[in-house]
């Protein structure tokens, strides 16, 4: 049976091989495969496989492979919402300017939605929407705590609240401020915040075509 990790590196390696099939070069792709069953971990067969395919692709595969993802679990105050997330424990958040952002200070982490699973409480979320109406702003309708919710920047993905997890599996947290006033300028001048929803594959292929 898969680890979460392991399932996550299966997912990888299903897009490796669409991307190398597309470039009728499936032997790289088992090249791949080969190495990341046996002893990828290994500094030696990092450096081996990244010397033999030295292209962006593969290096971003390495650096997935390599990834240290944790489930971290949370919830809202009162305990009806409960949830678990994949993510590194090294939480990369977004502290926002907007005006619904200032006045709750939602400082949140971007996930895809595929690393997101809702375990209980979906009777108890309330939602909240306004202007394009994209955003899903879901709070728990006893406690009033929004402990995740859908941002305009990323609706295939969720934009979970890094002060609702629970203790113990948050290593480090960096902050990067987001200028929500001028938004669409903000949107257009990010270089990455869209392809933090996509599932790593689907944002390797993009970045490689």
């Amino acid at each position: 049976m898969f680890t979460h990790k392991d399932d996550f590196i299966q997912k990888q390696l299903y897009g490796c091989k669409r991307y190398f099939m597309r470039r009728n070069n499936i032997s790289l792709y088992t090249t791949v495969l080969e190495f990341s069953r046996t002893t990828l971990a290994t500094e030696t067969v990092l450096e081996l496989l990244i010397g033999l395919h030295d292209c962006l692709f593969c290096q971003r595969l390495v650096a997935v492979l390599q990834m240290d993802l944790v489930k971290h679990t949370g919830g809202c105050h009162c305990g009806a919402v409960r949830f678990e997330v994949l993510n590194s424990p090294d939480l990369h958040v977004f502290q926002c300017n907007c005006s619904i952002c200032t006045k709750k200070q939602n400082h949140h982490f971007i996930v895809p939605k595929n690393h997101f699973t809702l375990l209980q409480g979906s009777d108890y979320l309330i939602k909240y929407t306004f202007n394009t109406h994209v955003a899903k702003h879901t709070f728990c309708k006893t406690c009033g705590v929004q402990s995740f919710y859908t941002p305009r920047s990323n609706p295939d993905g969720y934009g979970v609240a890094p002060h609702c997890l629970d203790p113990g599996t948050v290593r480090s947290v960096t902050v990067e401020t987001f200028c929500g006033e001028k938004w669409e300028e903000s949107m257009q001048a990010h270089k990455s915040i869209r392809d933090m929803s996509k599932p790593e594959a689907d944002a390797q292929l993009k970045n490689t075509q």
